[in-house]
């Protein structure tokens, strides 16, 4: 069900991708308040270009909000900046995944995918939505009402929808909360063929899933929220959990995390 084709147009590199590869991205300095208390101040966030970036914290700290600053979804602060590392604008070139599936009620499976797609005016689509929809274990469903699904397959959609974009960088935020255990690593390691060398932020509060996905790992905390330094995993994602090589990763991780909880 999970299987990619030989010929599958799911890893084929888009005619419309712009050459020199995927852009690092830099936010300077980010400042965001809400009733007059900082969530951020002066925090810098580093994107490597074509990496995976995990990022984990407590709950209410501002992650979502860090990735929709990034997604140019809430406004920067004067005097914030965001670059990318070639020069050029960042707009345009984001794919964004929202915790919320965000599906419209009115559209079938295959257009909540394709609706970008089909906005921008594109060709031949059919085929790359319908190859994304079979790896995401949605095959046959492509008429149904996101009402017909249940919590799962309406996140596995917004997935396929996100993956289907193919931008250069990627926000998602919490993409695989929905899944079952069984379906979550089988679409992690999907997530991370696809996504190769595109440059990508995931939020996610489950260490073993950055520690799986992750080039680098960062932890946020605080009030106003910090990110500590960025740990460098060892490897190419999708790593195998059972190596025993990332157990002193998963300590030196659970041990961050303990220390943000605490709010050290």
């Amino acid at each position: 069900m999970f299987q990619a084709k030989a010929a599958d147009p799911t890893d084929q590199e888009s005619a419309e991708r712009p050459a020199g590869g995927p852009p690092s991205v830099t936010l300077h300095a980010a400042r965001l308040a809400f009733d007059g208390v900082a969530l951020f101040e002066a925090m810098d966030v580093a994107l490597e270009a074509g990496r995976i970036t995990c990022l984990l914290g407590p709950s209410g700290v501002g992650k979502s909000t860090l990735l929709r600053l990034l997604a140019g979804l809430t406004e920067l602060a004067p005097g914030d900046r965001l670059e990318c590392g070639d020069g050029r604008p960042l707009a345009g070139r984001v794919a964004y995944m929202d915790q919320r599936d965000l599906l419209m009620p009115w559209l079938s499976v295959l257009d909540n995918v394709t609706i970008g797609a089909r906005l921008r005016g594109m060709a031949a689509y059919t085929a790359r939505a319908a190859a994304l929809l079979e790896r995401v274990g949605l095959a046959g469903r492509e008429r149904d009402r996101p009402a017909a699904l249940s919590g799962g397959m309406r996140q596995r959609v917004a997935l396929a929808r996100t993956l289907m974009e193919d931008r250069p960088v990627v926000l998602m935020d919490e993409p695989f909360s929905s899944l079952d255990a069984v379906t979550r690593y089988r679409l992690q390691g999907l997530a991370a063929a696809v996504l190769k060398d595109r440059t990508v932020l995931l939020v996610t509060h489950d260490p073993n899933e950055a520690i799986r996905l992750g080039h680098n790992v960062h932890v946020m905390a605080g009030r106003p929220a910090v990110l500590d330094r960025a740990m460098i995993l060892p490897g190419a994602p999708p790593r195998d959990p059972t190596d025993p090589a990332l157990i002193p990763v998963q300590r030196e991780l659970m041990a961050r995390l303990g220390l943000a909880e605490r709010g050290g």
